[in-house]
């Protein structure tokens, strides 16, 4: 691709994010980071584009214009980077999400800094740009993409250390503590390793599980870590955990096959309240391993529900306009969700910034409103999502 062309991509990105008030007001710096370190000079010459049915390649040779338009697709689109069986494995994430994410670490010079999933590099690049030389490791499970970020790191002229492992299990490159941590895919519980890494009164920014992510500060004592969810995303998940269920209608109809409802009944309340996202977070943190889609149909928005295993649920309208609900499978999953949308109405609708997280050596939990007397919801250990890349 010419050089002059791959600018554009920048300029029309930097505007998006303006109009979408995207760049944080407290990090400035996120702003000239992404400046100086464009998001193509970590993206690989081939992209993978979604067209309704499969991932397709975009190659930078082929076709520039649209790799450019895949890898610039705007603040909230990732561009995905790897398959691995037909599904992402992994991408360069969101703009919007990955300042968001640097700006919650509130990482200033001077901080060591662990980040935890390499991909591409770029995260761990911006990083650098803030923290002073050498203050900066990164570790990747895949050697392959551990290399490619290597490469582009000492390219951009960065002094970043890339090791080759899981962040998961194992400590902080070097051994000592590090000020700030931050993870780029998913973990449904805290490695307890990762508390023992920062620092007393440090930062870990990490997703936390299929949706969204969340800022832990370590106590002074270094026994307990606690914080506030910062926002909405879905990541890939920890390759050396158990699998998470999958989304989409095709791991839903897998569940469901061809099974007859076994329950019905007409629901006293809008289906349609389904698309909220602080009720559908309310819903994640209550039974964390329901997966919920919303499609919409000629009737109204149609909502299903499964656990990864044989139970499913599907909200939807009935021929004469009543929201009605189905559930089949050895567990209520239906009825486990309107338990906790219940819950959440009592609870006067909080909307997911009034969540948040502690965890310990021994158990983690999610909290809403306080974390001392607020009502909470155990994270069970085996929760742990898959990281495909």
């Amino acid at each position: 691709m010419d050089d002059d062309v791959r600018p554009v991509g920048r300029v029309t990105l930097d505007a998006e994010m303006e109009r979408a008030g995207a760049w944080p007001k407290d990090s400035p710096w996120l702003r000239e980071a992404f400046a100086a370190l464009p998001r193509e000079r970590f993206a690989p010459d081939r992209l993978w584009r979604w067209d309704g049915w499969a991932y397709v390649p975009v190659d930078l040779l082929g076709d520039p214009d649209g790799w450019l338009a895949e890898l610039y697709a705007g603040p909230h689109s990732p561009a995905v980077t790897q398959l691995c069986g037909g599904l992402p494995s992994s991408s360069l994430s969101a703009p919007s999400v990955v300042a968001d994410m640097l700006d919650s670490l509130r990482l200033e010079p001077g901080h060591r800094v662990w980040d935890v999933g390499t991909g591409q590099g770029w995260t761990a690049a911006l990083a650098a740009w803030r923290a002073d030389p050498g203050l900066v490791a990164t570790t990747e499970v895949d050697e392959r993409l551990a290399e490619f970020a290597r490469g582009r790191l000492v390219a951009a002229g960065l002094d970043v250390e890339v090791l080759v492992g899981s962040g998961t299990v194992g400590g902080p490159p070097g051994g000592g503590p590090v000020d700030r941590l931050h993870a780029t895919y998913a973990v449904e519980a805290v490695p307890w390793s990762w508390v023992e890494a920062v620092r007393p009164g440090g930062r870990i920014v990490y997703p936390w599980g299929r949706l969204g992510y969340v800022a832990l500060t370590v106590a002074d004592d270094g026994a307990a870590a606690h914080g506030w969810v910062h926002g909405l995303a879905q990541f890939m998940g920890d390759r050396t955990g158990p699998a998470q269920a999958s989304t989409g209608r095709p791991a839903y109809a897998a569940v469901r096959g061809d099974a007859e409802p076994e329950a019905r009944r007409v629901l006293d309340r809008d289906a349609a309240a389904l698309k909220d996202w602080h009720l559908r977070f309310a819903l994640r943190v209550a039974v964390p391993d329901a997966v919920l889609l919303t499609e919409q149909s000629e009737g109204g928005p149609v909502s299903l529900v499964h656990d990864g295993n044989r139970s499913w649920a599907e909200i939807g309208p009935a021929p004469d306009g009543r929201p009605v609900l189905w559930q089949g499978g050895p567990r209520r999953l239906g009825d486990e969700l309107l338990t906790a949308w219940a819950q959440w109405e009592e609870l006067g609708r909080p909307d997911l910034y009034d969540y948040g997280i502690t965890v310990t050596p021994d158990a983690q939990w999610a909290w809403q409103g306080d974390p001392q007397d607020g009502p909470r919801w155990p994270i069970e250990f085996g929760l742990v999502s898959p990281r495909a890349g």
